[in-house]
């Protein structure tokens, strides 16, 4: 495969109620206020929340998803409210191996847009994203067994529990922890 930074794709599309976009710079203030109001709910799952960030750090985490972007070597999305322009959450493909064309998907919602079904909608509009124009042939979400709305989105989207790996991770308090695997492949779901 040519380098992965040759291809085109769009950076931005919709579903019923989102905009889903790539970073831009200046929107470190959005999340930083999303995070700073769902700490308590992220903070099990996602180290990043485990210490507050800064309006600077979250700026800078944006600017570094943004070139991460272009390069294509991450491919943080956010997600926006479509009518209201609320930022209400960030997913995005991530961990991915271009050659065999497999991507996980991971998702966050700020606390106050949680229980309406947007990680649901998010995650297929990402996963026809991923399919239609990075040619996806393997799609992933991995969550903690503890974290069950991820479990349940993962389970609402149609992808297949594939197993559990053990001690793949560490918990908010630094203790081994299991780790889902959550797919869709070419030629099994989709």
């Amino acid at each position: 495969m040519s380098s992965p930074i040759l291809l085109s794709f769009p950076e931005e599309f919709e579903t019923e109620r989102l905009t889903i976009r790539a970073p831009r710079f200046g929107e470190g203030a959005l999340i930083n206020e999303a995070i700073c109001e769902s700490v308590n709910e992220l903070k099990p799952w996602l180290p990043f929340a485990r210490v507050l960030p800064t309006v600077d750090e979250s700026e800078a985490y944006v600017r570094r998803a943004r070139l991460n972007f272009l390069e294509r070597t991450d491919l943080v999305l956010h997600l926006f409210d479509k009518h209201t322009n609320q930022f209400v959450g960030s997913s995005g493909l991530h961990r991915f191996d271009w050659d065999i064309r497999n991507f996980e998907i991971g998702y966050w919602l700020r606390t106050s847009r949680t229980g309406q079904g947007l990680a649901l909608e998010a995650v297929h509009g990402i996963t026809a994203f991923a399919v239609n124009y990075l040619d996806a042939k393997r799609l992933e979400i991995r969550c903690s067994p503890a974290n069950q709305p991820s479990r349940r989105v993962a389970e609402r989207a149609g992808f297949t529990q594939e197993g559990i790996l053990r001690n793949a991770n560490l918990d908010e308090r630094g203790a081994q922890a299991d780790i889902m695997i959550f797919a869709k492949a070419k030629g099994y779901e989709y």
